[in-house]
């Protein structure tokens, strides 16, 4: 399986600077692959050469083979010892696949999405997984080092009494791990949007904030809708029994997958909805401010109209009653600040300032 592996041009994301010193025969991708196989329900081997992996097959083992960032022609080598289609080759060496699960003949395909929240920018970073799941393996494909698989491998040493279910028993690793960063993220939105409502009732208007903010999570949202939903068809599909791939005693393990995935999905709709909710309140808020503003410079032009009305009628060059008089002052200024503090208090009165 090793003999023929080349040299190609796609970048190397996974590659790190130990990786770089290596290759030979067990480098396939852009860091050396990761081997793991069962026995009786037991680890018996991990890390071994790819090319032994036809051998823990012949020998009846449930393996798993993890590959980082490979290039197509690497995969075929995969493909001809597991006998897997072109079209699923091609599939897993492609970005931007949905994410869905196709299945052949002797074997499936599922293509997945491991997604983390930025939650100072607000992004949302997803990174592609696939897998090939026949009945002995379970063969995972990244396109990038982000997807943890630490965790994974921790959480199928965490359940050792549901080894013995075979391949069934790491693909619920998998998905269950996948669907918890899925919730983990629609969780840690929920936080961002009930900040970003403070926010919006902030006595000091920061309406570019709010804006801003909204703009970010509900692109956040749009692409977790995308990765969420198709999940639940993903699911949905292998608790089938006409693809024999979940036996009776893992059924309610990937049960309790799929309700996560709907509650997950649920979850993101009325986040959506939310966040369209926010927004179409931000401009409500800067209407009524805008209204409230308007409302109270008409008061002060008519407080200020009044005033200067009968400082107008003085100004006039013609005689008229306290004409030339101290007491006519004392009376014009009377009028004029009796007029302008009965309006202020009408206004006062009615909420007009």
């Amino acid at each position: 399986m090793a003999q023929g592996l080349a040299a190609g041009a796609r970048p190397a994301t996974c590659l790190t600077e130990v990786d770089a010193t290596k290759g030979g025969a067990n480098r396939i991708g852009s860091r050396p692959p990761r081997t793991r196989a069962w026995r009786d329900g037991k680890v018996v081997a991990e890390g071994f050469p790819v090319e032994e992996v036809s051998d823990h097959l012949d020998a009846g083992d449930l393996v798993w083979l993890d590959l980082c960032s490979p290039m197509k022609s690497e995969l075929h080598i995969i493909a001809e010892e597991l006998k897997l289609h072109s079209l699923s080759i091609e599939d897993a060496v492609s970005t931007r696949q949905r994410s869905k699960l196709d299945r052949y003949a002797d074997y499936l395909f599922l293509n997945a999405y491991d997604v983390s929240l930025d939650m100072s920018s607000g992004e949302l970073q997803t990174s592609e997984l696939s897998a090939f799941i026949t009945k002995s393996a379970l063969v995972t494909v990244q396109d990038d080092d982000r997807f943890d698989v630490d965790a994974l491998v921790a959480r199928w040493d965490s359940s050792p009494d549901l080894t013995g279910n075979g391949v069934s028993f790491l693909l619920h690793g998998l998905l269950d791990l996948v669907v918890d960063n899925h919730f983990e993220a629609v969780e840690a939105l929920d936080d961002s949007i009930e900040e970003l409502e403070d926010l919006l009732f902030d006595e000091r208007p920061r309406d570019p904030d709010v804006q801003r903010r909204s703009f970010e999570l509900r692109k956040s949202l749009v692409t977790l809708r995308r990765v969420v939903l198709p999940m639940r068809e993903v699911v949905n599909t292998l608790l089938r029994r006409d693809l024999h791939v979940v036996p009776d005693a893992m059924a309610p393990y990937f049960q309790d997958v799929y309700d996560h995935v709907l509650r997950a999905a649920e979850w993101t709709e009325s986040l959506r909805d939310l966040v369209t909710t926010i927004l179409e309140t931000n401009l409500t808020i800067q209407g009524n401010r805008l209204n409230l503003i308007m409302k109270k410079l008409t008061g002060w032009a008519a407080v200020i109209a009044v005033p200067t009305a009968v400082t107008g009628f003085y100004g006039q060059n013609v005689p008229y009653p306290g004409f030339g008089r101290e007491w006519g002052f004392v009376v014009s200024v009377l009028i004029l600040f009796g007029t302008a503090g009965a309006l202020w208090f009408m206004f006062k009165k009615r909420d007009w300032l």
